[in-house]
């Protein structure tokens, strides 16, 4: 929201005040607390009619520091409020310095500090003293809008060069800069400005990370309204942000996921590949049998088979009771699906259908979100009469649980939770939440309440959810998908943007529908994003109108479907290895170049490529002619696919075939090369290959995990010119050693055997 109309001067009937000068310091041992005044006092009768503005500093874990701005501090606070630190870890006490008139507060590598005389002002520096950001004159303040509507407003300024990224699942350009981005959640596709994913928090290129504390709308200005600044500001009377130290991105995420809730691990089934019955196509068993026998018969492995809306009688949803016309024996067709090996996903929605047989249900016992004067609150857009599950009341919660246990005694694994943005503001929640609080929070009670019982049900480690919409913390409950995308390859990149801008968020799995979900896609578009969707995180199948079979694009289309799924496949004790990094310090899977490059200024801005974990980058191909320019860092990589050696810092323009694209592996790296292909959670050490790439002569240690994401086996590798050493820890098998991918032997000592 902009307050300002240009430089010098206030948007029409905006009334601003801004914190000057320090009238009162109160410092304790790890904490202080500043009252600002909001203009010079130079008598005592200036301290008369003016507000002050208190400004608290503290810091709720290490090299986090918090700042709460408060106007008038008896307002009510309802609820509800983002859960900081989850895992109930105690930060280490910051600590307070004086330095003559300026005030210091430090945790870990970041320090606050305060001057107490001259123009108001804060700097965040880091371990080297060097300042991050800081808040300048007019930095902190308070604002009345021409509505009458009372504003907290907060500035932070920004470097020369300096890049801002983040703020959820964002499909605009990738570098913030420059842009208005409201934290409020919408359905609004994948082309526009609205998100399904607002996340307060941004990543600075700089090193080091922005959380505003509020879980209703924040509204950001990233240099759009004073462009040397990331203005923030929400509607209410106190105004709290985090800057979360560096010095790397890394660094930045792992403090920031410890703050808000590390992702789980997702089940090792997962990870493989997703085929759905599409929306609104027409299916049955029938038909759901013709897709699996498909993918078999074509030798293309599949996971999980996921049942979108229509599994529910029409007008009806949700009520959790398959459509009996449709499949009148459910029981026995899942039981059939999973004789094959086959995971079971569902669809559900937290709206019920005022048609269904739980409206009349929810609404007696009030289980259903209702207006001020106790009606029901209703509409007919997506089902006609719906209603909205009150998941703040424990009751409703439970009744939705028992709905879906149903289902998961039938044999569904998972969940796909769509929906849960459309979520009203003139309504009255059973523990009396904040409403405009709640529109973006309702996600994360609605992702919770299901993961949850699937972890219960179904046990820790099991549980996955397919997810739409999110707030900050929603990470804890993956995975989460990017919603619905055109069918062009305009839509592939936006969709990437988004799931990188979602990474930087704090959010270490991400997927997409292959293919694009709105219209059908043509040939070339589903076969290039075949390739891109199977080195992603989660890998789904799934259209609107028409079906996402690969055979329904051609006999190329199969193959290019094999040929990746089976990769990612042999990918998996890899793959696997990066995800159990995402659970255990929220360093994401799909990383964009500036997490792993940093220090190099051209990766900075890069949105059309990415890193799958620490060793691998994937450049999509967005053209039909297979035309795709990329960047290659520092260092010496070679083609997963070709074998082909690639030495940078350069920008390479290549021309790909359907089953190909840039797909490379760093210099030093070893690779954990699985022997099946047949599917994503088997036994990893069995006929396992280490693959070393590069040259050197530097040690590198590789864990390779088993399905609980545990160490199943460690090996320590040195090399030794043209050759490697190995040893391993932790399994008694026989395993096969090559060197840069060629078949070269290595020297095997311990457990492991040199082919």
């Amino acid at each position: 929201m902009k307050f300002t109309d240009g430089f010098w001067l206030m948007r029409e009937g905006v009334r601003a005040s801004y914190a000057t000068e320090i009238r009162d310091l109160r410092v304790e041992a790890d904490r202080f607390t500043a009252y600002a005044a909001v203009k010079r006092v130079a008598a005592r009768g200036d301290t008369l009619n003016t507000p002050l503005i208190t400004v608290e500093c503290f810091s709720p874990a290490e090299g986090v520091i918090g700042v709460r701005a408060t106007h008038h501090a008896g307002r009510a606070r309802r609820g509800p409020d983002f859960t900081i630190l989850p895992d109930g870890t105690t930060a280490p006490a910051a600590r307070t310095r004086r330095d003559g008139a300026a005030t210091e507060l430090t945790s870990g590598p970041l320090t606050l500090r305060m001057d107490g005389e001259g123009t108001w002002g804060i700097s965040f520096l880091d371990a080297d003293g060097r300042r991050l950001t800081g808040v300048d004159p007019k930095g902190t303040a308070f604002a009345t809008a021409p509505d009458g509507t009372h504003h907290m407003i907060a500035q932070l300024a920004l470097g020369v060069g300096e890049y801002v990224y983040g703020l959820g699942e964002r499909f605009t350009p990738f570098v913030k800069n420059g842009q208005t981005v409201d934290i409020w959640q919408a359905d609004g596709g994948t082309s526009s400005e609205l998100a399904y994913k607002n996340i307060p928090f941004y990543l600075s290129s700089r090193g080091y990370g922005v959380f505003v504390n509020h879980p209703g709308k924040v509204s950001y200005e990233v240099g759009s309204e004073s462009v040397g600044q990331v203005q923030f500001s929400v509607e209410d009377q106190s105004l709290e942000y985090y800057i979360v130290a560096g010095p790397t991105p890394k660094d930045v995420l792992s403090r920031y996921t410890a703050l808000t809730g590390r992702p789980a691990l997702p089940p090792a089934w997962s990870f493989g590949l997703w085929l759905t019955t599409s929306f609104c196509t027409s299916y049955d068993e029938e038909t759901v049998t013709s897709f699996v026998d498909g993918m078999a018969e074509r030798g293309i492995p599949l996971s999980v088979f996921h049942f979108d809306c229509f599994w529910m009688r029409e007008y009806q949803w949700s009520d959790f009771l398959w459509d009996p016309e449709v499949f009148p024996d459910p029981e026995a067709m899942l039981a059939r699906l999973k004789e094959r090996g086959l995971r079971i996903s569902m669809w559900i929605n937290p709206y019920i259908a005022q048609k269904s047989a739980l409206f009349a249900e929810g609404a007696e016992r009030g289980y259903l979100v209702r207006r001020a004067n106790g009606d029901v609150w209703q509409w007919d857009l997506w089902q006609p009469g719906m209603a909205l599950v009150d998941f703040t009341n424990p009751a409703a919660r439970a009744w939705y649980n028992d709905k879906l246990r149903l289902l998961l005694d039938q044999g569904v694994d998972c969940f796909k939770t769509d929906f849960g943005e459309r979520i009203p503001t003139d309504v009255v929640w059973h523990d009396g939440s904040d409403p405009e609080r709640m529109h973006n929070y309702y996600a994360q009670i609605y992702n919770r309440t299901v993961f949850e019982l699937l972890e219960k049900e179904r046990g820790a480690g099991e549980a996955v959810l397919f997810a739409r919409s999110a707030t900050a913390g929603g990470q804890q409950f993956p995975v989460h998908w990017g919603g619905d995308c055109f069918a062009s390859f305009t839509a592939m990149a936006e969709s990437l943007r988004g799931g990188l801008s979602l990474s930087l968020s704090g959010f270490g799995f991400w997927s997409h529908d292959i293919g694009g979900f709105e219209g059908t896609p043509d040939p070339a578009v589903f076969k290039r994003w075949l390739a891109f969707g199977l080195l992603s995180s989660h890998s789904r199948l799934h259209g609107n109108v028409s079906y996402r079979v690969p055979w329904e694009f051609g006999e190329q289309a199969v193959d290019v479907a094999r040929k990746f799924t089976l990769l990612k496949h042999r990918l998996m004790p890899y793959l696997y290895g990066v995800a159990a990094e995402a659970h255990r310090t929220g360093i994401p899977m799909m990383r964009p170049m500036l997490v792993e490059f940093p220090g190099d200024p051209a990766c900075r801005t890069l949105d059309r490529q990415y890193m799958l974990g620490p060793d691998l980058l994937v450049a999509p191909v967005f053209t039909e002619d297979g035309e795709v320019e990329y960047y290659v860092p520092e260092g010496t990589w070679t083609s997963l696919l070709t074998g082909e050696r690639v030495t940078g810092p350069a920008w390479r323009h290549e021309t790909h075939g359907f089953d190909s694209l840039p797909l490379l592996v760093r210099d030093g790296a070893v690779l954990p090369w699985g022997a099946d292909d047949q599917r994503p959670d088997g036994d990893w050490l069995d006929g396992l290959t280490l693959r070393i790439f590069g040259t050197g002569t530097d040690a590198r240690t590789v864990t390779v995990p088993d399905l609980t994401g545990a160490p199943a086996v460690e090996f320590h590798v040195v090399r030794d010119g043209a050759g490697a050493r190995v040893t391993a820890e932790g399994a008694d098998r026989v395993f096969r050693v090559t060197v840069d991918g060629s078949g070269a032997a290595g020297e095997g000592t311990g457990t492991v055997v040199v082919a």
